[in-house]
């Protein structure tokens, strides 16, 4: 079977889809449907939508389902942002519970839109989370929500056996090479967004089908600068060595300029201190709220992230792990700061009070302060005079009064 040949098994199903809802009739278009030999019902790629043989042997509503279902998972761009997740994370990510995030998103979806998949599926409910909202969940804030459960004693083993019970399975071949491969084999990034907001905009006119859910959508991906590059940003321009003037030794240009003035006979000019540079070695202090939200997950993202920092700078890194008061502090080599924040056991109760961290992070004169919290707590009336950057499980209600606010929500 000709593997570029559009697929047999799933024409009656597309087709039937096309006639009932515009805007997966305009979605379907830009997907290759392909019969192909695999396990399981179906299987996408970043740009491909394989049919095994099993799915022919489906009703034609649940053929129909589970169509839309991968043509989701296309449009949606979930195996290219799985595979962006898993370049972040390295080793830490797990793909099966991205699949199975972004799984039950869709199901949810095409449930309240009246289509069927087939018996069993997951869903947000059978997640059990505490809120199963669809309008609360990108996949991406999904997939760190399901690793925090998993990671805090509930066991990963228990939820995916759960999982393979509503048969869920892994139908996400994520992308080779992540978020930069797009435009080799289809349609790119922004292409497909333009896809998809016409789509949308055709069901909102003819008052039917996806088209009607999709201002409820919130797994619509938005173009947005990774967290992790903003923090880099912000503590490349803290950690900056900044010269300052020095009397002491006349600047290099001066002295030329003395010189020839002295051979010419000329006035001699203005003398001009010299540049030097700071001596000192910059510091970065890690203020940990014990009883915030932010994951295993994130703390270990993070401390790789702030470790690279501290590594290409030179700079020297304070662990401090604080409620009410600073409990703990440390100072951390650049290599072990992943590790050390990864396997933090933290209270994760008790109220917070970020005055006592930061008058200790005052008395380590940083060039850098980041306070990893969920802003809950008092704080001190006047700014520290160093750069300050709030590291947050997600976005505030309120923005603190100083400091720039980064949100670990992938």
């Amino acid at each position: 079977m000709s593997a570029e040949r559009h697929s047999r098994r799933a024409s009656p199903a597309l087709q039937k889809l096309a006639e009932d809802d515009p805007a997966f009739a305009a979605l379907s278009l830009w997907c290759r449907h392909r019969d192909a030999d695999i396990e399981g019902f179906a299987q996408s790629t970043a740009h491909e939508i394989r049919y095994g043989s099993a799915f022919a042997q489906l009703s034609l509503p649940e053929q129909v389902g589970l169509a839309a279902h991968h043509i989701l998972h296309v449009a949606l761009r979930h195996a290219t942002r799985g595979a962006g997740l898993r370049t972040r994370l390295g080793e830490e990510f797990e793909s099966a519970l991205f699949n199975l995030g972004a799984d039950a998103l869709i199901n949810d979806t095409l449930s309240e839109i009246g289509l069927i998949q087939p018996r069993p599926h997951v869903s947000l409910r059978t997640l059990k989370l505490p809120d199963d909202s669809l309008q609360s969940w990108d996949v991406e804030r999904l997939y760190f929500a399901l690793v925090g459960v998993t990671r805090e004693g509930r066991g990963r083993d228990d939820k995916m056996e759960r999982a393979a019970e509503d048969g869920f399975y892994e139908d996400i071949q994520l992308a080779a090479a992540g978020a930069e491969e797009d435009g080799a084999q289809g349609p790119t990034e922004g292409e497909w967004r333009q896809h998809l907001e016409r789509a949308l905009e055709a069901g909102r006119l003819a008052g039917r089908g996806l088209g009607v859910l999709g201002h409820r959508l919130a797994d619509i991906p938005e173009t947005r600068t990774p967290w992790e590059v903003l923090l880099r940003r912000l503590a490349a321009r803290a950690l900056r060595e900044e010269a300052h003037v020095s009397f002491r030794r006349p600047a290099g240009r001066w002295v030329a300029m003395e010189s020839e003035a002295r051979r010419a006979q000329r006035p001699v000019p203005v003398f001009e201190p010299s540049q030097q540079r700071m001596l000192h070695q910059p510091r970065i202090v890690v203020a940990l709220d014990s009883s915030g939200s932010v994951s295993p997950a994130q703390l270990s993202l993070f401390g790789a992230q702030i470790g690279a920092i501290a590594g290409r700078g030179g700079a020297e890194v304070h662990l401090l792990i604080f409620d009410e008061e600073v409990r703990s502090a440390q100072t951390l080599a650049s290599r072990d700061v992943a590790r050390t924040l990864g396997t933090l056991e933290l209270s994760r109760d008790g109220g917070t009070d970020f005055r006592p961290a930061i008058a200790q992070a005052i008395s380590l004169q940083p060039s850098l302060l980041v306070m990893l919290s969920d802003l809950e707590g008092p704080l001190p009336e006047a700014p520290p005079k160093f750069q300050v950057i709030w590291g947050l499980p997600a976005a505030p209600r309120t923005l603190p009064p100083f400091g720039r606010v980064i949100t670990l929500d992938a």
